[in-house]
């Protein structure tokens, strides 16, 4: 009997070296494992993933390099945006997973396969956001998820493994770590609970900066263009730049609380001081080149374009209607922003913008004006009170 093919979502960590080795063992699959690197390995980690996926025993395995479908697709939307899920937050795990489940069923298409698989536990987003895209966009495939049919702990797999002759590295078996171009998540014991901080040693970047340093990063109708005045040729060359001068100072080290998909609450470590760099810098931009409206308006969809996002809604067509939106709201979006970087913070310094609404020309705030008169104010705040003066009136008349 021929063995039946699944595609498996494959990173080489504890849960999907897990997901092959029971495929085949258990299941008697043919298992053709799929990496799709979105910014999180070298060259090097993935020569090491691939050699791990034969050790398991999978029938093939592919590596999609999908970094710079990824920011298109998505990333370069939630800077236009400057979404923070909960104002903190900047999606990097959520924005991935979106990437990779599509681009596993594009790899799930070429090679024929009807079922697909991937190593999400039973408890948190990725389970959501793997299966809804794949119910849409393969709506005849099966799909397994044994971690999550088996409800089973780190330490199940781990014995398991063991059990079959795959030795795990303990230590990186203790935190779910997921890295990705936009930052890098960390899930341990002490996420599990209310209170509790990650020790210095779950993090993947350690802080090895000290003093401070000041950094300029130019943009161009809202995308990162340049970091110190060097130009790059695709804004994922200037997220690494900044990436490597700004992590080593533990900036974008935080832990975020929020609501699941599934309903209950989540707590989970992340470092990325690229996005909270580049969304802080492109927010001060912003300020200072939109109007309030553009602001004001862009606020409320980002909010909404970033929960979506993060409960998978990325095929839904109303994200492609506020992507247009953020698009056309870019165009004044340049110029230079200074930041100040210390060990585990920074301060926004300024902005040099040719399309800077902050211009002496019409007036200097709180000091002397150009652009009208004292008269014209008395007028205008008389006008601008009128309604106001009204309802007073006719409540006080009502007494």
């Amino acid at each position: 009997m021929t063995a039946k093919k699944v595609i498996l979502g494959f990173s080489g960590g504890l849960d999907t070296s897990f997901c092959v080795k029971y495929l085949i063992q258990d299941r008697g699959m043919e298992v053709h494992s799929v990496l799709v690197d979105t910014g999180g390995f070298s060259d090097e980690e993935l020569q090491q993933i691939e050699a791990h996926a034969y050790r398991l025993g999978v029938k093939t395995h592919t590596t999609v390099n999908a970094v710079k479908t990824y920011y298109e697709r998505i990333l370069k939307y939630l800077v236009f945006g400057n979404v923070l899920k909960n104002q903190t937050y900047p999606l990097s795990v959520s924005a991935e997973r979106l990437i990779q489940a599509l681009e596993i069923v594009r790899v799930a298409k070429e090679k024929g396969a009807e079922i697909v698989a991937h190593g999400s536990t039973g408890a948190g987003n990725d389970q959501v956001r793997f299966d809804l895209i794949f119910h849409v966009l393969l709506p005849n495939a099966e799909i397994i998820t044994p971690i999550r049919d088996l409800k089973l702990s780190r330490d199940d797999e781990i014995a398991y493994l063991k059990k079959n002759g795959i030795e795990m590295d303990a230590k990186k078996a203790a935190y779910s770590i997921n890295k990705g171009l936009w930052g890098t998540s960390v899930g341990g014991r002490e996420t599990l609970k209310s209170l509790g901080k990650l020790p210095d040693e779950a993090w993947p970047t350690q802080v090895s900066k000290t003093g401070t340093e000041t950094i300029t990063l130019g943009f161009k109708q809202g995308e990162l263009i340049s970091v110190n005045g060097s130009h790059f040729d695709h804004p994922v060359e200037a997220i690494r730049k900044l990436s490597s001068i700004a992590a080593p100072y533990g900036i974008g080290r935080d832990i975020h609380v929020g609501d699941t998909i599934i309903g209950i609450k989540g707590r989970v470590g992340f470092e990325a001081a690229a996005p909270i760099l580049i969304i802080k810098a492109h927010h001060l931009l912003e300020k200072h080149v939109l109007t309030k409206w553009q602001q004001n308006l862009k606020e409320q969809l980002a909010q909404f374009y970033g929960n979506a996002l993060h409960e998978g809604q990325i095929l839904d067509p109303v994200m492609n209607d506020i992507q247009s939106f953020f698009e056309n709201s870019q165009k004044h979006v340049s110029g230079t922003v200074s930041i100040e970087l210390h060990p585990y913070r920074f301060v926004c310094l300024g902005v040099e913008s040719a399309f800077d609404l902050m211009s002496s020309k019409f007036g200097a705030y709180g000091e002397m004006n150009s652009g009208w008169s004292g008269e014209d104010v008395r007028g205008f705040s008389k006008i601008f009170g009128n309604q106001l003066k009204i309802f007073h009136t006719v409540a006080e008349c009502k007494k």
